[in-house]
């Protein structure tokens, strides 16, 4: 998938800093008893826990930009299931270049399909676990905000 080659500056913050739009998605299943495990990702370059998340794909929707982004870096397909879920902020850290603060629009998946062969495996760990322990796992602030408050019967 060609992911857009120029950077296009999505949102300003009220003290004027420029966002760059990005795109995630929140993957989950529920087991026959109820429980609830979300899926965290390790990001390749600090190997922190995050969920799957990227750049918006030209010719897709950003809820199917998402979905693609889950399948490479997470190796599962799903349900996209929209609207938006919600959105968090966080810095993009890229080795020799300034970081980029980010804006990522976060949408629920609906895990049907895990994979052991998929595009970034080898390249990152990845977790199923309850909304509360991954957003203890998580750095960013807005999104253990979105992990705690997930309700997928709402979905």
């Amino acid at each position: 998938m060609r992911h857009l080659i120029e950077l296009s500056t999505a949102r300003q913050m009220s003290v004027g800093v420029d966002l760059y739009h990005q795109v995630g998605a929140l993957c989950y299943r529920v087991s026959r008893k109820g429980r609830v495990k979300v899926l965290l990702v390790t990001s390749r370059g600090t190997g922190r826990w995050i969920i799957p998340k990227g750049w918006p794909m030209e010719g897709l929707t950003s809820a199917q930009s998402a979905a693609q982004e889950a399948w490479e870096e997470a190796g599962v397909r799903g349900e996209v299931l929209p609207p938006l879920l919600g959105q968090f902020t966080y810095k993009k850290i890229r080795p020799g270049k300034l970081p980029l603060d980010c804006l990522v629009d976060v949408f629920a998946l609906r895990v049907e399909e895990v994979a052991e062969r998929f595009p970034e495996r080898g390249e990152r760990l990845r977790d199923w676990l309850e909304p509360e322990e991954a957003a203890r796992h998580v750095s960013e602030p807005g999104l253990a905000a979105l992990l705690r408050s997930f309700a997928p019967e709402h979905q």
